[in-house]
Parts: structure tokens; sequence; C-alpha cells
């Protein structure tokens, strides 16, 4: 029953008005919606959407974002596309200057710590993000000015 959603969803997100929307709007909902379920329900893919929190870089205070992200062994994707915005986000820049983090997801709450896949690894990942969810992409299309980075969340050491 939620495939069906999930791929409308995706393909709305794909749009430039629907990155948009879900962007201003979806992961917000998120915010509440992730911790009250166990990450159970979400705005974004059911079961794959994270909230990723991070200290700001400026402010060095909490930043909570709402990720779609994959698996990668016992590590966590995630991609810096701001639905194809021609800037790269917030929590991307706060990662760069602290990689340290804490994740809420189906798996529970975690510490992790970020780096940023570069090269082949970056492709690969990126391809399989975007055979994962279509709207990836779009993003990557529509950012003509940046190429969109790839993040990993490994479990601290």
């Amino acid at each position: 029953m939620l495939a069906w959603l999930n791929r409308i969803g995706i393909a709305a997100s794909s749009s430039k008005i629907g990155g948009i929307v879900y962007d201003k709007l979806c992961r917000r909902i998120d915010r509440v919606l992730i911790p009250l379920t166990g990450a159970r329900l979400a705005m974004g893919p059911p079961g794959q959407t994270l909230l990723l929190t991070t200290t700001g870089a400026k402010s060095g205070k909490p930043r909570v974002a709402s990720l779609a992200y994959l698996n990668e062994g016992d590590d966590l994707v995630i991609i810096a596309s701001k639905g194809g915005a021609p800037v790269h986000p917030g929590w991307y820049h706060n990662l760069k200057a602290d990689p340290h983090t804490r994740v809420q997801h189906r798996g529970g709450s975690e510490e992790r710590i970020a780096r940023e896949a570069t090269g082949e690894e970056r492709d690969r990942l990126y391809a399989r993000m975007g055979g994962t969810f279509a709207n990836f992409l779009a993003y990557q299309e529509r950012a003509t000015n940046r190429r969109i980075p790839v993040m990993l969340l490994s479990k601290p050491q």
C-alpha cells in the first residue's frame, strides 16, 4: 500500500515546486513525526528517512534536518541535494565544520561521524541513491552549477 504513495511522493518532489514544498513543509513535519513514531512514519520515504542533528557552523546551535538515506554496510548515505538548489544545504556546511552528528532513524538514535565521499565512491553512491529515489536524478539535473555532495555517516570507532 505504501509503495504507490512513495512513488507519488518521489514524482512530486522531483519537480521544482515539489522540491520546494518538500524542503519547506514536509521536513518540518518530519521533525515531529519521526520522533513520535520511532521513524516508522515520515513525509519522506517510510523507513528510509532520518533526522540529522548537526551543530551550526556559525551559531553553534543544534540544527535538525530530515533526509532520505540508504545503508552502505554499517554506514548511512545521505545526499546534500537541497532539491537541486544552486547552493549546498546548511547541514552540509555544518558537517564540514564539525563532522560529529546525531541521527534518529528506525534503528534508534545514535552518534555518527560524517565524511564526504569522493571520486568513484561518490559517483557509485549517488547512482545508487538515484536508482532508489528517482528524484535525486532530477536534482542533479537542476543543480547545473554544482556537483551534489554525498556524505557517509559512520559509527564512531
